[in-house]
């Protein structure tokens, strides 16, 4: 499968990292606000440093766990929002994982809508997945809303399931087939 980067939207350019993005990604990922409900703490910066090598390298997405991650940039300010990344969850079933985490400053615009919406594009479309799920803390309201307006419907919610950052944390999982994105495009 082929690197679909740049992805050029109404207000956005979705394109892969470069060195230059480190900043803007140790901003990101040094936040306590935007680490919040992530799987991870706040990033040091040589942890972000680790993060945007990986997120550089290229990757052939033709095997379970790959990730195609790509930075949100405003086209008319060349601000960096957030990302959205694409993960392969399964090869032998088609399916992927959506994720996608932005600067708290930028929510409120839409920005992750659109910038989803075309990783979703690109899942379907592209990469031919039948499904596509995303995971989320469950306590995370603006995150499922997010997902409720692309259209995925929520399929689980586990009680207490995992243990984070030293709590009981319960797990939200949406999902869409490609028969629904069909439709609803």
């Amino acid at each position: 499968m082929s690197n679909p980067l740049p992805i050029e939207t109404d207000r956005l350019t979705l394109r892969r990292y470069t060195e230059t993005d480190y900043d803007d990604l140790l901003k990101l990922q040094s936040d306590p606000d935007v680490a919040r409900y992530l799987l991870h703490d706040v990033r040091t910066p040589e942890q972000v440093k680790e993060a945007l090598a990986g997120r550089m390298a290229d990757v052939a997405m033709d095997r379970d766990g790959q990730a195609l991650t790509a930075a949100v940039i405003l086209r008319d300010t060349g601000r960096h929002l957030g990302e959205v990344t694409l993960f392969v969850y399964s090869v032998e079933h088609h399916t992927g994982e959506l994720g996608y985490v932005f600067h708290p400053e930028s929510a409120g615009h839409g920005y992750a809508t659109e910038a989803a919406a075309e990783l979703l594009r690109v899942g379907f479309d592209e990469f031919g997945m039948h499904r596509i799920i995303a995971r989320l803390d469950a306590r995370n309201d603006a995150s499922a809303n997010l997902l409720k307006r692309l259209g995925l419907r929520q399929e689980a919610h586990f009680v207490q399931n995992e243990y984070l950052k030293g709590e009981w944390t319960d797990e939200l999982v949406f999902a869409m087939l490609k028969d629904e994105w069909d439709k609803r495009s």
